[in-house]
């Protein structure tokens, strides 16, 4: 078959794009060059570093072909149509930046010379003859883009429209010989130029970069290489005004650029003179010191009674009970026991107090055990709802279900009940700030019951708390082993404060802000693994009038390992919502079940705390003042049986998140929260 070629000498003027981007190139280092030397010969003080920077920028263009080509020109149409290709294509450009130090959104500019050449997939003609197809596709190319920092530090992102003009749109054509036929002879090399081709592509891109300083911070001429990576979809990139050939494009390289500072120029002797004075601040009366104990040698194995709330809690809009409680199958009911809890995990657990948040989450299968070895137990279900009183009882229902569905508990031993809101909403007068919160920990089912094998010891009615669960367990590290930051007259002086420990290393780590006087950290928080250090410990306050106040001590901290072994047995008590009373059932509780089990010469620490809800300074007094009720009723208790032989440590974290027992992102979190902790040392 023979077919009419338009066929041309390659120009030497095809490559001029090229010639002119390194030539570009060359001319921006030996510009950078030559002026590098005079620039830095200048004296600074200080240096503000450059807005704007100028360079070139280098690279690989890997180019993606897809769709259909087959009409090359007018005169030429081979035998079957090509689809995919792959090729790598030169890029380099000059490049302008603008963006103001430490700032979030800069400006980019590039133009330049873009190779989107490619060798397209060989396909087989209808008699087995394979054919080959290369192009030479090469663009102006303008891109300018946004500059987004958003961690303000090197690492920064990019996007833009990209405008690209053709320039060349030749190809190589050829036909080969059947791999049957050997004998056969390779087709002629046919070249041309593309037909109906766009002249213009508007297309965008999206890249990221990162900026190494290849010079001083005091420098005045700045010099920086960005490596960068850029994609380029096929939206927009259709070479051709006919059939769908279209070419994605992932763009690796590099820029150097340049940028010259400003100097800041330090006052002369005569202006120091003539200045007036500044009326120096009075700084606030603080006494700052740090207390870290050498070594603590108890490692304390912790038997803990722990207590479960009444509460099965439902997301906001839905009546299925939430995936994070174990809902077991069928077939695994029977193998339910609710000493062996632990092997039964949430899908979801937080991250600090998973064991015990196990036992929670488990609240329904332990009540379906209990009630299974109990046959005459009964309870009662009520729904709260914040939409309507039937919404309330069809959450009841649900947890019915499940009971009596899984654990076969017959149904007349569960009642229902749907309310407005609970007995004891969390919704209160003081709660406008965080009403979704309070709203979550009020849509809620509560577990009722007058049945004594249900419930906790000593206790009986609808009100009653259900049986505490014990779980062994081994403490970390103890509160006494922490180090504590004592800022006295802080709450007064300050508005906020924070810590900056840096150690011999100069690693620097930040804690804060806090407001009140003391705080104390886990040795492991600061030393991670290592087992001791020396730190430079700054503390810096900030006035009610803005300043900044620093004081500055040193410390040797160790971390707490064990060398012995203490046995401790814990106890908590749950608070309502804002109070600091404890719930009345738990004061027969710490009478008879708490105190009679402190032994004597016992040391028995007592630590409160709160959600995250309200504001931090009241949590922080009312976390002390739950502390303290605590520990009068059981200091109570024992004087009333005649004994003063213990010692007590009582305290309080707010809602310090650090300490906290548990984290405060669902309902069941924030109500285990508002709690306090008795640790009872046994001596």
């Amino acid at each position: 078959m023979k077919s009419i070629i338009k066929t041309r000498k390659k120009s030497c003027n095809a490559w001029f794009p090229f010639n002119l981007s390194v030539r570009s190139l060359l001319l921006s280092v030996l510009i950078i060059t030559g002026i590098q030397s005079p620039l830095s010969a200048q004296t600074q003080d200080s240096m503000i570093k450059p807005s704007w920077w100028f360079g070139a920028a280098a690279g690989a263009n890997f180019n993606f072909y897809r769709g259909s080509t087959h009409e090359l020109n007018e005169t030429f149409t081979p035998p079957v149509s090509f689809n995919d290709g792959f090729g790598i294509g030169l890029y380099v450009a000059p490049t302008i930046e603008y963006y103001r130090p430490n700032s979030l959104l800069g400006f980019m500019f590039q133009f330049g010379y873009d190779s989107r050449d490619a060798k397209f997939d060989q396909t087989l003609t209808p008699f087995d003859c394979p054919q080959d197809l290369s192009t030479k596709l090469n663009y102006l190319t303008i891109e300018p883009s946004l500059r987004l920092a958003p961690f303000k530090s090197n690492f920064y992102l990019y996007v833009g429209p990209r405008l690209a003009f053709n320039m060349d749109k030749s190809f190589k054509y050829q036909l080969q010989p059947n791999p049957a036929f050997p004998d056969q002879v390779p087709g002629q090399v046919i070249e041309g130029d593309f037909s109906n081709m766009n002249d213009m592509l508007i297309s965008m891109q999206v890249g990221a970069g990162y900026d190494i300083f290849l010079t001083g911070a005091q420098k005045r001429t700045q010099f920086i290489l960005s490596p960068f990576v850029s994609f380029q979809p096929y939206f927009g990139q259709n070479p051709r005004s006919i059939e769908t050939w279209n070419i994605t494009t992932v763009r690796a390289g590099t820029a150097l650029k340049f940028g010259v500072g400003k100097i800041a120029s330090a006052k002369t002797e005569k202006e120091i003179v003539e200045e007036p004075a500044e009326e120096q601040p009075v700084t606030p009366e603080v006494d700052f010191n740090v207390n870290a104990p050498e070594k603590i040698a108890a490692k304390n194995t912790v038997t803990e009674t722990y207590p479960i709330i009444n509460y099965v809690f439902f997301d906001l809009g839905s009546t299925e009970i939430p995936n994070r409680y174990v809902l077991l199958e069928k077939n695994e009911v029977a193998k339910f026991k609710e000493e062996n809890v632990a092997l039964y995990t949430p899908a979801n657990l937080s991250g600090r107090s998973d064991r015990q948040m196990t036992l929670y989450y488990n609240v329904l299968n332990v009540l379906g055990d209990r009630m299974v070895k109990n046959p005459t137990s009964t309870i009662k279900l009520v729904g709260s709802s914040e939409q309507s009183q039937a919404d309330a009882r069809e959450i009841a229902e649900s947890v019915k279900t499940y009971l009596v569905s899984m654990f076969e508990i017959n149904a007349s031993r569960i009642t229902t009940e749907g309310r407005n809101k609970p007995k004891i909403p969390s919704q209160q007068s003081r709660g406008t700030d965080e009403l979704v919160l309070l709203r979550e920990g009020d849509r809620r089912v509560s577990i009722e019951s007058n049945s004594p094998a249900l419930l906790m010891e000593f206790q009986s009615g609808p009100d009653a708390t259900l049986k505490p669960t014990v779980m062994g367990n081994e403490q970390e590290a103890p509160a006494e082993s922490y180090i504590s930051f004592n800022n006295t007259g802080a709450t007064e002086a300050f508005t906020s404060w924070s810590l900056e420990l840096k150690d011999e290393d100069g690693k620097v780590q930040y804690f804060g802000p806090y407001t009140q006087d003391s705080v104390a950290i886990p040795s492991k928080s600061i030393l991670k693994s290592r087992p001791e250090g020396d730190y430079n410990v700054k503390m810096i306050g900030t006035t009610k009038d803005g300043k900044k106040v620093e004081k500055e001590t040193n410390a040797h901290i160790v971390l707490w390992t064990a060398s012995t072994v203490e046995e401790v047995m814990r106890f908590s008590v749950p608070f309502n919502f804002d109070e600091s009373k404890s719930i009345a059932m738990y004061n027969k509780y710490l009478t008879k079940v708490v105190m009679p089990k402190i032994p004597k010469g016992a040391k028995v620490i007592v630590h409160g705390h709160t959600d995250v809800i309200g504001d931090e300074a009241y949590n922080q007094k009312l976390s002390e003042a739950r502390a303290n009720d605590v520990k009068n009723i059981l200091q109570k208790a024992l004087f009333n049986a005649g004994r003063t032989d213990v010692t007590f440590e009582v305290s309080g974290s707010g809602e310090n998140q650090k300490l906290a027992p548990f984290e405060n992102k669902y309902p069941e979190e924030r109500f285990y929260n508002r709690t306090v902790i008795i640790d009872i040392i046994l001596k």
